[in-house]
């Protein structure tokens, strides 16, 4: 092994920046962290970018450990043979190790007009395309979000409060992780926050113009700004470079996270599909995935054998507006309960989970290797899921050495 080693990450998200941070416990490795942006975006608050109460961006001094170098820039290609990634500047970074951390953005509407008329909301440069065309817009102007998922209830709850005409499309059923109960919740401070939910089969968006949204049983709502907020894409880097990939464009690992083409390559956070069985694209997920894969470059090192992943989650929080929220409970194999948590003291759950993020980079940034919640027991589920998948498939992708 050379005296120093360099470690390459690709992303400066959730995922990326836990990684980077937590490599700086080895000073004999050389962290470089390439992302296109010069600042973190704390993506759980760009809804309230587009609300004007959030810039949803962070100054990486604040979650970025000082041994870390930032490169400002894109890759458009990894080679994995020649172990250097090359960037849209021009020239490439060579590595030893690379961490896969591009996290993910809006997915292909699929939809007829949708990608000319809609606004997606998925990055920090469309909420910022969107957010003058909402200020131009009168406030009794008609907009309907689509999508209801987390995102899509937070920026329809969030502009309805403002005052603004909002209906929200969720072309089937409103908030899919909630519990009935909390659905129901839900539910019910959209209704008092005025805005008009369309639920069901029936109300799927089939086409989007420049002022209406046409649904597929054949009503046409008025809509002077259309936002985009249903599902998620990754970056095709992992496909376009020869790795191997889901029907997404995940990269395909093994249950230490490493690629299942190269073991130089490790992934986390959004684009990562460990066994082919992603987990829940979200922040609770992409920091224990930024950690684990940090702890996996760092077993090789010392020539340790990666333990597995044994991901554990616990909640879905979901703001209402600026006075009110949902913490919805789950089980370690990400489940909704019956348990939830509203109103106001959600609300405050929720923006202790927005600032705990944040504080969990930093953290690490200081102290290298104190993160500890990827190790939290539980994934039950996970491992039941993997044994019907490998019984009904039997290609094992987990490496065993």
């Amino acid at each position: 092994m050379a005296e120093n080693t360099d470690v390459v990450v690709i992303g400066g998200g959730y995922a990326g920046v836990m990684a980077a941070n937590r490599l700086t416990q080895r000073d004999d490795l050389t962290v470089t962290l390439i992302n296109p942006r010069p600042t973190f975006v704390h993506r759980v608050r760009l809804h309230q970018l587009v609300g004007g109460t959030d810039a949803a961006v962070v100054d990486y001094q604040e979650v970025l450990a000082e041994g870390v170098r930032l490169v400002v820039d894109s890759v458009t290609r990894i080679d994995a043979a020649g172990r250097a990634v090359e960037l849209a500047s021009g020239g490439a970074v060579g590595y030893d190790y690379l961490v896969y951390a591009v996290g993910s953005g809006s997915a292909d509407p699929q939809v007829p007009g949708a990608a000319e008329f809609a606004y997606p909301i998925a990055t920090l440069e469309e909420a910022e395309r969107l957010r003058p065309v909402l200020d131009s817009a009168p406030t009794t102007a008609a907009v309907t979000v689509v999508g209801a998922g987390p995102t899509g209830i937070e920026t329809a709850a969030e502009l309805a409060e403002q005052g603004r005409t909002v209906t929200l499309v969720c072309g089937g059923v409103l908030g899919p992780y909630l519990h009935t109960r909390g659905r129901r919740s839900v539910a019910g401070r959209l209704a008092a926050l005025g805005v008009t939910v369309l639920h069901g089969s029936d109300a799927k968006v089939t086409a989007v113009t420049r002022d209406t949204v046409r649904l597929a049983d054949g009503r046409e709502l008025s809509s002077a700004v259309t936002i985009w907020a249903a599902g998620f894409g990754v970056p095709d880097l992992a496909t376009r470079s020869g790795l191997s990939a889901d029907a997404l464009g995940r990269l395909l690992t093994d249950e230490t996270l490493t690629s299942v083409d190269d073991d130089r390559i490790v992934a986390a956070g959004d684009s990562a599909a460990p066994s082919g069985l992603p987990l829940r694209m979200s922040c609770q997920a992409a920091m224990p995935l930024g950690a684990r894969a940090a702890d996996t470059v760092l077993s090789r090192l010392a020539g340790e054998q990666p333990e597995t992943l044994n991901q554990s989650f616990g909640a879905q929080c979901i703001s209402l507006g600026r006075g009110t929220g949902i913490f919805q409970f789950g089980n370690r194999s990400d489940v909704a309960v019956w348990f939830h948590i509203d109103g106001r003291l959600g609300a405050k759950m929720k923006e202790a989970v927005c600032k705990g993020i944040v504080k969990h980079l930093a953290d690490e940034a200081h102290k290298p290797g104190g993160y500890k919640l990827h190790r939290v027991k539980g994934g039950a589920g996970r491992q039941e899921a993997l044994e019907v998948m490998r019984a009904e498939a039997p290609v094992v992708v987990e490496r065993v050495s």
